[in-house]
Formats: C-alpha cells, sequence, structure tokens
C-alpha cells in the first residue's frame, strides 16, 4: 500500500503529498510531489461574492455555481452589481493565474529575514498573496455571512472524514503520467458538477464533487496527459 505524507499549510497554499521513504509495493514516485490548493482565499471570496450579491458576470470559462449557496445580501446602495459583474471574470482569471503559479520558497525566507526593508517587505507580501478583490473593490461586499461561510467551509474541509481521504491515492495510475506531463498543481473549487480546466503548464482545475468521484477524477487526470 502506497504511503503518503500528506502536509498541510495555512493562508490558501493548500496541501503538499508526497511519499516519504522509498518502500517496496509503494506506487507512489518518490520525487512526485504534488500540491492540492482547496483553500485558495481569492478564489473563494469571488465564488462567495458572485452568488451572494446575485451577481451576472458574463464570459467563457467561469466556473459553475457553489455547492453550499450564501443567502443573498439584500440590495444596498454601497454595492454596484453592475461594475461587480463586469469586473468578475477579469479578477477570476487574474487569480486562477495566480493560484496555478509555482511558490517561490525564497520569498518566504526573505519575509523572514531581519534584513529585509519595510517597503521590500510590502512587496513581497504583495507578490505572495496576488489579486484580489478586495484590491479591486475594497472589502465592502464582506459581510457576517461571509465569515459564517468561511468557518463552515474551513470546518468542513479539516473534518476527520475529508482528511482521511486520499483521492490522489485511488486515481494514482491516472496522477503519474499527468505528473510525468507536467502536473504539480491541483486548484479545487467547492463548485457542482463536473468542470475541469487546464491552468498554465503546471495545473488543473476541478471541482470538489469532481474530486470525490473516482471514475470522473481519474478522467479529468487523463486530461492533463
Amino acid at each position: 500500500m502506497e504511503t503518503l505524507t500528506l502536509l498541510r499549510y495555512g493562508g490558501g497554499m493548500g496541501s503538499q503529498m508526497r511519499s516519504p521513504t522509498p518502500m517496496p509495493g509503494n506506487l507512489w514516485p518518490q520525487d512526485m510531489v504534488i500540491t492540492v490548493e482547496d483553500d485558495s482565499q481569492a478564489l473563494l471570496d469571488l465564488l462567495w461574492i458572485r452568488e451572494a450579491w446575485q451577481l451576472d458576470p458574463v464570459g467563457s470559462e467561469l466556473p459553475p455555481r457553489l455547492v453550499a449557496t450564501p443567502n443573498p445580501e439584500p440590495a444596498s446602495a454601497d454595492a454596484d452589481r453592475e461594475a461587480w459583474s463586469n469586473a468578475w471574470p477579469e479578477i477570476w482569471r487574474a487569480c486562477l493565474t495566480h493560484a496555478a503559479e509555482e511558490r517561490d520558497a525564497s520569498v518566504f525566507d526573505r519575509l523572514r529575514a531581519s534584513s529585509t526593508r519595510p517597503q521590500e517587505r510590502l512587496e513581497l507580501l504583495s507578490r505572495l498573496h496576488g489579486p484580489s478583490w478586495q484590491g479591486a473593490f475594497g472589502g465592502d461586499a464582506f459581510t457576517e455571512q461571509h465569515e459564517e461561510w468561511n468557518l463552515a467551509r474551513f470546518e468542513e474541509r479539516t473534518s476527520p472524514s475529508a482528511v482521511r481521504k486520499e483521492p490522489e491515492r485511488q486515481c494514482l495510475e491516472q496522477l503519474v503520467p499527468a505528473w510525468r506531463a507536467g502536473l504539480t498543481k491541483l486548484i479545487v473549487i467547492p463548485c457542482h458538477g463536473t468542470f475541469t480546466r487546464r491552468v498554465g503548464d503546471h495545473a488543473l482545475l476541478v471541482t470538489a464533487e469532481t474530486r470525490a468521484e473516482v471514475t470522473d477524477y481519474a478522467s479529468a487526470l487523463r486530461s492533463f496527459e
């Protein structure tokens, strides 16, 4: 049986899956490291805003609706739904592109270094966090319901039953060829149905429902080969 190490990080950095030591019968390649990005706050914020504020963005390649649908926020003079709807697709694409990027470990080293100047630290933090809805429109869209929704999502992802699941091991036959073709990151969004998109050279976007179903997940991974 494959023995895997699952390292979970905070702050929208997802988790990494790897095989810690060579073992007879372990089919997980020793040098294969797969990042599962299922907590990108920038993407989750956008998905929540689209539904809570009943936005109607137009464009191709937009993700499906959330499984856990928030209650509609009441009409407000501060909420320019038309402007928000028009801007949503571009911000989504920018945030998705950033989520798919490989993280530069030197950024964390420079942030921790006491010699890093304040201005450089701000630039590094901006580079680390990337684009966001707040960067474009501020925080007016985020209400108390947003915090409650985020908390429910966190509890769902960190529940014992969720932690025990290993979809990547179940679909190892399809995952290894995808990794050999360049796949290093899986971006998972809590949306309905199947929605699989290649993002850049190294990432694949899937819904949580796709990742939970072996047949659907295997098909998604094969699309990267």
